[in-house]
């Protein structure tokens, strides 16, 4: 795994004002573990109340592309399901699915941005999944200067199936809520959250955003909230 600690140049879009976007999702308790389906008709998955992206960092449309997210969590993990309509499939040519696939955001793939730290808002976790079950996972920091320092592993797991009968492909994350938080999960905890998408080759290549940050994705300022509710 790699951990980026990234150059920590905010967008002159952005102010204090801007801080936590004001998108907000629950993600809805379950007493029980589920093994990973990336199936939204299970019943796991139909308690969940989802949200939507549907819009690129400027908040301009992105026909197309309206993708769903839905939220759990259990004691110990929390549970990401993504729902993403495509055009064309933007796909690695020689998927690797035991290891981490390092710069994956260069192919279609679904992300998950993610902190619990409320002091140091700039320090958060990235966990990704692509269509054909390669993943990544990332502990990111922004610093004056930029860094790379090897072996963060999230212990998170991944499941992704594509209907090409619908176009559509969906992305399920397993996520251990202690390498988020470094502690338990608890009724009511907050996070502060953002959720991407690429889709598509070369130059009709979309970038979908759940909540807008006026440039690239690391702009922990606009991220939203999620929610852990019983």
């Amino acid at each position: 795994m790699k951990r980026l600690i990234l150059l920590a140049a905010a967008s002159a879009a952005f102010t204090h004002g801007w801080a936590d976007g004001p998108g907000r999702i629950e993600s809805k308790y379950s007493a029980k573990d589920a093994p990973l389906s990336a199936d939204p008709n299970t019943a796991f998955w139909k308690a969940a109340q989802g949200v939507f992206a549907e819009n690129d960092q400027l908040g301009k449309p992105t026909p197309g592309h309206r993708t769903e997210i839905r939220s759990r969590w259990t004691d110990k993990d929390l549970y990401i399901l993504f729902l993403c309509p495509y055009e064309k499939l933007n796909l690695k040519s020689d998927p690797v699915t035991d290891k981490d696939t390092f710069k994956l955001w260069e192919w279609d793939v679904a992300e998950v941005f993610i902190g619990a730290d409320f002091d140091n808002i700039h320090h958060y976790r990235e966990y990704q999944v692509s269509p054909q079950n390669e993943w990544i996972d990332l502990d990111i920091e922004r610093k004056p200067v930029q860094k790379t320092i090897p072996e963060w592993n999230s212990g998170f797991t991944v499941k992704a199936r594509i209907d090409e009968s619908k176009k559509v492909w969906y992305g399920e994350m397993k996520i251990p809520i202690s390498s988020i938080n470094g502690a338990a999960a608890k009724a009511g905890q907050e996070m502060r959250a953002n959720f991407y998408r690429f889709q598509g080759p070369g130059p009709k290549r979309a970038a979908i955003s759940w909540q807008p940050t006026g440039s690239h994705n690391h702009i922990p300022e606009a991220f939203g909230r999620l929610v852990l509710v019983k």
